[in-house]
């Protein structure tokens, strides 16, 4: 049996929806330059397949799209374990199940990493065949920082 990699980190969305391609763009960035140890997905379809794929890993990072009244580009960085999701960003997925209904499902049955932190990264566009907003593209390269360093492995620390 293949082991696991210590840490999961996962970009959510829709590589053909304008900002929602954020997470799988971090994604592709990371896995560039993951450190050792560090599995790097893209997630477009399967959300509850989340918590199946986070089992058994000690740290999980998630970046996903959201829209809430923050400017485009803005990006929060949310301690899923230790707190639910701001509705908000639940509400507003392009998915048919969001991040924060696999997160609470997780909860519910005791299946949560031992740290969980979800980047949100405020979008502004989202229709179908667009690209990445200016500000969203311009914002994607510090939220590969911040999860370098979540992770141990270089980048910013703020």
């Amino acid at each position: 049996m293949r082991s696991r990699s210590i840490a999961l980190v996962c970009g959510v969305g829709r590589r053909e929806r304008g900002d929602d391609a954020a997470g799988p763009t971090v994604a592709d960035r990371l896995a560039l330059r993951a450190p050792a140890g560090v599995e790097v997905r893209v997630v477009e379809d399967d959300i509850l397949g989340l918590v199946d794929a986070w089992t058994g890993r000690q740290r999980v990072v998630l970046v996903d799209a959201m829209v809430s009244d923050a400017e485009p580009g803005t990006v929060r960085r949310f301690d899923a374990k230790a707190e639910a999701l701001p509705t908000v960003l639940r509400a507003v997925s392009s998915h048919a199940f969001d991040v924060g209904a696999a997160v609470e499902l997780a909860r519910a049955l005791g299946r949560l990493p031992d740290s969980l932190v979800v980047y949100g990264v405020e979008g502004r566009r989202f229709e179908g065949g667009s690209p990445l907003s200016t500000e969203v593209e311009r914002a994607l390269d510090g939220v590969v920082e911040r999860v370098l360093a979540e992770l141990g492995g270089g980048g910013a620390t703020s």
